[in-house]
């Protein structure tokens, strides 16, 4: 069963993009053992080839199923247009491990428009898809690729991790952390819905007010973890 450790072997589906680029940059620069996903094999290792000199740090590249083979935790960095499709390339090589799903359903042209799938979320289709020998978590939707791509940047939001594994958020929470963010139990895997919806709310929040990347903040301070459920 995977759990946190200071260097963890992750596999970032849809590494080439620049989200998972972002991600890979963080966890690779933290100490974590990299590879990035793509289709094709060899753009996957000549785009990791070039985010192991922007990192200080090593980060390999392989076709899809093989990234996800190597890993012990797989990451889903891909459009919501190619999500099922990759999904279905890969998941014989996801049992026992945590899948993190950063996946939004943004439907083009409408990004702004909350569009959520049938059954309320992308992770809880996926969940259900993939049933219980996979721990599905969603988070990182919130976060703009822009500043997780910029290695000097802080990162000025919060991650909300749902998840019907505690154990499995708590790992998720800790990556967080090691990428330059805090990130926040919240709920079931059935909350997905509330941060991939956010994602909408937030491009059209950037384009009304000029803002680089807005995101979000839990305020308040936090005395105890209601991570039950």
């Amino acid at each position: 069963m995977t759990e946190y450790s200071s260097k963890m072997k992750i596999a970032i589906i849809g590494g080439t993009g620049s989200l998972g680029a972002g991600l890979a940059l963080r966890w690779a620069r933290a100490g974590h053992s990299v590879t990035i996903g793509s289709r094709d094999g060899a753009r996957a290792a000549d785009r990791a080839a070039e985010l192991s000199a922007q990192a200080g740090a090593d980060i390999s590249g392989r076709e899809n199923a093989a990234a996800a083979a190597w890993g012990d935790l797989v990451v889903m960095a891909v459009p919501y247009a190619s999500h099922a499709a990759t999904l279905d390339s890969i998941k014989a090589h996801l049992a026992g491990k945590i899948l993190v799903d950063v996946t939004v359903p943004l439907v083009p042209p409408k990004v702004r428009v909350v569009q959520l799938p049938e059954g309320g979320s992308i992770a809880k289709a996926v969940q259900q898809q993939l049933g219980d020998g996979v721990r599905v978590v969603s988070a990182f939707q919130n976060v703009a690729a822009a500043h997780l791509n910029d290695l000097t940047h802080s990162i000025d939001c919060d991650v909300l991790v749902c998840g019907n594994d505690k154990v499995a958020r708590e790992t998720v929470i800790a990556l967080a952390r090691d990428a330059d963010m805090k990130a926040w139990h919240a709920g079931r895997i059935d909350n997905s819905a509330v941060a991939e919806a956010l994602t909408s709310v937030l491009i059209f929040i950037n384009g009304t007010y000029k803002i680089d990347g807005a995101g979000i903040r839990v305020v308040g301070e936090a005395h105890a973890e209601d991570a039950q459920g």
